[in-house]
């Protein structure tokens, strides 16, 4: 193949070059200080006036009122697309739902008679013994009995259950009960220690006492639902699991376990999710193999222990499974983490040290571990942007200045972020206004216009966009959007930047702050080939599990913001072009995901996105019956995927809810 000679660039060339983008940068800089300056006398005469108006007789007087409105307000702004009659009902339907699922997954669900005796006698490939470690610390006597025959109640009886009691001598009882249970069941092993070694100490001291293939990590106030290790045996003998955990659920104090407060649904194996709170908790159990040379608990992480051994141990991992199905029951009282963050407030500084020191040994160096407004103990981890790369904005857009216009403008005021090109990918225009704009944007050397010409392919006009790009990372943009957080390039980018991840998405609003985006889930809708997570809740609301409050994996994300490295999405092929308007997105992220790389949405990025402002809606004439040919070609293409479902979306949800209902059996 014949290759073009490149002329290398003389000193002078390249001195002019450096010089010219110096003048771009401090312009730009010199632009911001002056908007700064603007709005900080704005603010100045806003506030001497708002002080002038508090200072005033009506201002008193109408207090009352004020409080009436703001209240509507609040109300109106938590329920968010609840809002309307519409939405209320669909709440009180969510909960009537809820409500039925949730005797689903109690006592109800344990085995009779038969099935126990059938689950009993199953003989399986592997002869696995657990060793279920449950540290001790002045147990109450009726947590502990529950607790110990909730093992007891296995039905699968290959286990052994080792307790270190580090109770005080006001305690004695504690060792009384276990002695009892042990005489009556050698599988029960006993030690009391001579001292308290804390939880971490306790744990460790537990191991000691373990000969099993795999460990097991209890606590001594919750119980176990009598499946669980029957379920685990089947993952370790069908799937090859070496790390095992499973949905639990939050019950109240001293009632039965079917008083739950919280169902806790998790996502198969997400390291993002990971990172950013300790979604996985219970009931973890691995290979023995895996805790080999190291200590299984470190005490200077005393209160998040169980983050830290997890971050390890699924690091080491080779098959990480998740049985979706609630089989562990966390008691919830007064001196509970379950209860109450605050009850071992050194847990929260142990948890963000404990996710620092696996970043650490995994290579990351000046970042940042942020409480969210969620949970203390749920981060938002802000990683070192590497470099400096150029970042390839690209626009799709036929006609639609004031949209166009808008989206531009937000970028280049709104980024903090400096070095990036804009590349609107003009697609069959045909008013003088576009053409006007096109001109004007064009004095500005980081934005080019790149002409298409042939029917409307979105698949195809970014293809072709992207080859025309210098940036080593491109974002594929709506021209229907505009800039919300200054930051929106920096939190997108330090996760588009690590070897591991495909895609990156941003939190996307409608104009009136409720959720446009918040990360895609497969299968969901009425067409069962993708949707929108958290669809149309309002801006403040945490989201299912605090979900809207930290970076995590999911299948997907839209195409009207997302991010990849160009390399990536060269390697990968791009948009799919037969998937002409719709899904081919959706298509994009699956790949990725099945080349070995995880998808990232980030609610930190934040923008509005004025959706479907510039092609309409899909939802009549010919658009619907195309984005019904799609969707039949998608959901051809990934039948298989779509059949085992969303490893980010846990099969308990409906399919036919955007807001984490709870499916009925």
């Amino acid at each position: 193949m014949e290759q073009k000679e490149q002329r290398q660039m003389t000193d002078e060339e390249k001195l002019r070059h450096y010089r010219e983008a110096y003048e771009r940068e401090r312009a730009k800089g010199e632009l911001l200080e002056s908007k700064l300056a603007a709005a900080g006398q704005e603010e100045a005469q806003l506030s001497g006036r708002l002080g002038r108006i508090k200072g005033s007789a009506l201002w008193r007087l109408s207090k009352p009122l004020r409080m009436a409105v703001h209240w509507v307000r609040r109300t109106k702004e938590r329920l968010g697309y609840y809002g309307s009659i519409k939405g209320i009902l669909r709440k009180l339907d969510a909960k009537r739902i809820e409500q039925k699922a949730r005797a689903q997954h109690g006592s109800a669900s344990f085995p009779g008679a038969e099935e126990a005796a059938r689950q009993g006698k199953e003989v399986f490939s592997r002869n696995v013994k657990f060793s279920i470690l449950m540290p001790l610390y002045n147990t109450p006597e009726k947590f502990l009995r529950q607790a110990i025959d909730s093992v007891r109640a296995q039905t699968y009886t290959n286990w052994q259950l080792c307790m270190a009691d580090g109770s005080d001598a006001q305690h004695a009882d504690v060792g009384a009960i276990c002695r009892e249970y042990a005489e009556q069941d050698a599988r029960i092993r006993y030690r009391k220690l001579p001292k308290n070694e804390g939880i971490s100490g306790n744990t460790n001291a537990c191991l000691a006492m373990a000969d099993g293939d795999y460990i097991a990590l209890f606590d001594h106030d919750d119980v176990l639902h009598p499946s669980v290790l029957y379920e685990y045996m089947k993952a370790i003998c069908d799937q090859g699991a070496d790390y095992i955990y499973c949905d639990e659920a939050t019950f109240k104090g001293g009632r039965t376990i079917d008083h739950m407060i919280t169902l806790h649904f998790k996502p198969d194996f997400a390291p993002d999710n990971l990172l950013a709170n300790n979604y996985i908790c219970h009931f973890s159990a691995f290979d023995r193999d895996l805790v080999a040379g190291v200590n299984l608990f470190r005490s200077q992480f005393d209160g998040s222990q169980d983050h830290d051994a997890i971050l390890r141990l699924t690091g080491r991992a080779k098959h990480i499974v998740h049985v979706p199905k609630l089989l562990y029951y966390w008691r919830s009282h007064a001196d509970s983490v379950a209860a109450d963050i605050n009850a071992k407030s050194y847990a929260i500084d142990a948890a963000r040290g404990a996710v620092a020191a696996y970043l650490k040994e995994q290579g990351y160096e000046n970042f940042e571990i942020l409480s969210t407004k969620a949970f203390e103990t749920i981060f938002q981890i802000k990683y070192e942007i590497q470099g400096n790369p150029l970042v390839s904005i690209i626009i799709p857009n036929k006609d639609h200045r004031e949209d166009l216009e808008r989206c531009i403008t937000s970028i280049l005021e709104k980024s903090s972020y400096g070095n990036y090109e804009i590349i609107v990918a003009e697609n069959n225009s045909t008013t003088d206004e576009i053409f006007e704009y096109y001109k004007k944007i064009q004095e500005n050397p980081d934005i080019r216009v790149l002409k298409y010409k042939g029917e409307f392919n979105y698949s195809r006009i970014n293809n072709l966009a992207v080859k025309a790009a210098r940036g080593d990372y491109i974002v594929l943009l709506n021209n229907d959007t505009a800039v919300i957080t200054l930051d929106w390039i920096e939190e997108m980018l330090m996760y588009a930047q690590r070897a591991d991840v495909g895609a990156v998405g941003a939190k996307l609003y409608y104009g009136d702050r409720t959720i446009q985006h918040a990360g895609v889930v497969l299968g969901l809708g009425q067409h069962r080939t993708a949707g929108h997570s958290h669809y149309r809740v309002s801006s403040s609301n945490l989201g299912y599990m605090g979900r809207l409050c930290y970076a995590q994996n999911v299948m997907a994300v839209t195409g009207a913001c997302l991010m990849m490295k160009k390399a990536l999405y060269t390697e990968l092929g791009g948009l799919d072009e037969n998937f002409a308007v719709s899904l081919n997105d959706v298509d994009l992220c699956i790949r990725a995901w099945k080349a070995g790389h995880v998808n990232v949405f980030t609610p930190f990025a934040e923008l509005y996105h004025y959706e479907s402002v510039s092609r309409g809606l899909d939802d009549h004439g010919e658009k619907a019956a195309r984005y019904e040919r799609e969707s039949e070609a998608f959901r051809a293409k990934w039948k298989e995927l779509l059949v085992k479902g969303d490893p980010y979306y846990n099969p308990n949800f409906s399919l036919d809810r955007s807001d984490f209902a709870l499916r009925l059996e």
